[in-house]
């Protein structure tokens, strides 16, 4: 129950990290290409701090230690994430393309799918990024 509680408040961490430089990042830049530079700014930066975090606190994935399996950590990660981004962004620009004229309807856009995406992620993750890796050299009582 704790993994659960733990899982879900970095969930609202990185959900709001996302939102929150989308928010900045839409003030700052022209509105032509301000909604793709924001969406994508923001799935960058909710990505960043989610891996940190499941990494140390979910999966305690301290066996990862040298940089090419973090790296390779990080990669599983954020493949993970390609189909978890796509129901995210799908709502996201859904929701926008379907309420124009109303500015907080892609950010309930972005939190359907995000909430949704990471219900699903947290297994995949599971399973594939943070999996503990038998070790390649075999022990002595191994030929």
């Amino acid at each position: 129950m704790k993994t659960a509680l733990l899982y879900t408040l970095f969930a609202v961490v990185a959900i709001a990290t996302n939102l929150g430089v989308q928010a900045a990042v839409t003030a700052v830049t022209p509105a032509a290409a301000g909604f793709w530079l924001a969406l994508a700014a923001g799935t960058g930066a909710g990505l960043v701090v989610k891996y940190l975090l499941d990494k140390h606190h979910i999966f305690r994935a301290d066996h990862l230690v040298r940089a090419s399996e973090i790296g390779r950590s990080f990669l599983l990660y954020a493949l993970t994430g390609v189909l978890t981004t796509a129901v995210f962004w799908g709502f996201q620009i859904g929701f926008h393309l379907a309420m124009p004229a109303w500015p907080g309807a892609k950010y309930l856009g972005a939190l359907t799918g995000l909430t949704i995406g990471y219900v699903a992620k947290y297994q995949l993750d599971k399973r594939h990024a943070f999996a503990a890796r038998p070790s390649r050299i075999p022990s002595p009582s191994q030929p």
